[in-house]
């Protein structure tokens, strides 16, 4: 049987209205759940990602959401990336991805704890006990508080000895992050505004009552699979091992545990849920202004259907995309934001009058939406470079 041919277009319209871009969502769990995760490297763009795709954004709102309601959490898990996760998804992304990562982030640290001469398996947990310990009793705590309290959080690693990239971090970093990675502790609210990655520490338990429930692995990488096929298929098993961050063989074996049709994606084949498979009627014209390292933006490896030519404009040459204009399910452009405030665009390719319009309206409101807080993507890109200090 020759599989059915899934065009650019209706994967353009999936994503116009899968991603909340063309039917806007209600709140910044809404949005988050229609992409699986926020990515959350850059503070700013979880903000940046949930207000593109919102009817009434509103930082306080989302904040709320975030810290307060604590539907959100903010997880090392695909690829060893920082996302801002769904809660009642903790689970599925702890054990299909996270755990591995706490394992291996585990062995780096004792092998920088020997390096160093600082100490060994027996010592690195008491000081995660006696982290812990201290993170219970303040309820919430930013490193050096913690520090603090257990003294052995300010002793240094040497990392890169000898290279021009040798640094002297203090072992908290590898203690914190090995306990988030576990599953033990969370970042919780920043120092100052909604872009600071200065993060307060909480743990677990007063973010998710009864902590994050065990999965088996394999059942929980087929459900985060499936997750994304429902929010990005079609694609193909290359896709997903890039996003998840899982092995071919991984990613092979969660497709056979769930039901899956082979499709044809103009020429290259790929996969959609079984239940997924209907053709989907093209949403009406949309434009957005999307962040760096926004989900949509990085959710595919491979690109060309949504991104064109446009790549070395708009991704550094470590792979990480800068802020991006979409018209209609594809990439058009790029903007910035300069030290006055004003929201800056390019267009990298004819769009049309109603659609060059549309997209210069939304920068206006991007602009008045962001005034006063500037923006710079950790990631800086050559499009984005040129517009933020330009004329």
């Amino acid at each position: 049987m020759t599989p059915r041919q899934i065009t650019t277009a209706e994967r353009r319209a999936r994503l116009g209205v899968r991603h909340h871009l063309a039917a806007p969502a209600r709140t910044a769990l809404e949005a988050a759940r229609g992409l699986v995760a926020l990515h959350g490297t850059d503070p700013a763009s979880v903000y940046l990602a949930a207000a593109a795709r919102m009817r009434a954004p509103d930082v306080a709102a989302i904040e709320g959401e975030i810290y307060d309601e604590r539907r959100l959490v903010r997880m090392l898990c695909m690829r060893r990336t920082v996302f801002t996760v769904p809660a009642e998804l903790a689970p599925v992304v702890q054990a299909a991805c996270t755990n591995d990562i706490a394992r291996l982030e585990r062995r780096r640290t004792l092998l920088f704890l020997d390096q160093a001469g600082v100490g060994d398996d027996a010592w690195l947990r008491e000081v995660e006990e006696a982290t812990v310990a201290a993170l219970r009793a303040r309820g919430a705590a930013f490193a050096a508080e913690l520090s603090a309290d257990e003294p052995r959080l300010k002793e240094k690693l040497v990392l890169a000895q000898g290279t021009k990239n040798e640094t002297w971090p203090a072992v908290a970093s590898r203690v914190l992050l090995g306990l988030a990675a576990e599953g033990r502790i969370v970042r919780g609210r920043p120092r100052g505004s909604w872009i600071s990655s200065q993060f307060r520490w909480s743990p677990i338990e007063s973010w998710l009552p009864g902590g994050i429930p065990e999965l088996p692995a394999e059942a929980a990488r087929a459900e985060l699979v499936r997750l994304w096929l429902a929010a990005y298929g079609p694609g193909t098993p290359a896709d997903l091992k890039w996003w998840t961050g899982l092995s071919l063989t991984q990613v092979r074996k969660a497709l056979t545990l769930i039901g899956i049709e082979n499709v044809d994606l103009d020429g290259t084949p790929g996969v959609v849920l079984t239940e997924d498979a209907e053709p989907v009627a093209a949403p009406g014209p949309w434009v957005a202004l999307l962040p760096a390292l926004d989900p949509t933006v990085m959710g595919w490896t491979g690109r060309a259907w949504y991104l064109g030519e446009h790549g070395p404009a708009l991704f550094d040459r470590s792979g990480n995309a800068g802020p991006t204009v979409w018209a209609d399910g594809r990439i058009v452009g790029g903007w910035a934001q300069r030290e006055d405030g004003e929201v800056v665009h390019r267009l990298l390719e004819d769009v049309g009058a109603a659609a060059s319009a549309a997209i210069a309206a939304e920068a206006a409101r991007l602009s008045e939406w962001l005034a006063p807080v500037r923006v710079k993507p950790r990631f800086r890109t050559p499009l984005e470079r040129e517009l933020a200090t330009g004329p």
